[in-house]
């Protein structure tokens, strides 16, 4: 794992916190349980039960390694973006994009918080790092993997 502090917001910081706790309250004892149910059965050597059990478990193990891992990495950032002069995390931009003469919207968050459903992109992608620093009326050229956007800043908050 990485030693870099990873940005979150608030809400995505809750959501690692929480899925967390679902690991090891809930999803912890019922694989253990279910081991438990799978070596009752006699002979582990050919127990199909046992061997998905112990896979499973392994992977609930790893997650919660990872989530601690991210939780302690973390490092919440709340600033206030509409106090800001310069497009910065945590930011809803609206853009005009030139070639289809549409206005769109993105909040820029960190990896963990990705949300596209919610057009929650990351700092890190190809538009996030060409938004980031810059001011209403700027006009960015993005090379994405869609192909090249042209978008103008109108407002962020």
């Amino acid at each position: 794992m990485s030693n870099g502090s990873i940005p979150i917001t608030r809400e995505g910081y809750d959501k690692l916190v929480a899925d967390l706790k679902l690991y090891k309250t809930v999803e912890r004892p019922a694989i253990i349980l279910a081991i438990q149910e799978a070596r009752a059965q006699g002979d582990l050597s050919e127990n199909a039960e046992y061997d998905a059990a112990k896979e499973k478990q392994g992977k609930i193990e790893d997650k919660i390694s990872e989530l601690e891992d991210k939780i302690a990495r973390a490092h919440i950032i709340e600033a206030d973006a509409s106090q800001s002069e310069t497009v910065i995390f945590g930011a809803t931009v609206t853009v005009l994009d030139a070639a289809v003469g549409k206005t769109l919207e993105y909040q820029l968050v960190g990896p963990e918080d990705v949300d596209v459903m919610r057009n929650r992109i990351s700092i890190h992608s190809p538009i996030g790092k060409a938004l980031v620093g810059k001011r209403r009326g700027d006009t960015v050229e993005v090379t994405t993997p869609r192909g090249a956007k042209s978008l103008t800043i109108q407002a962020f908050r």
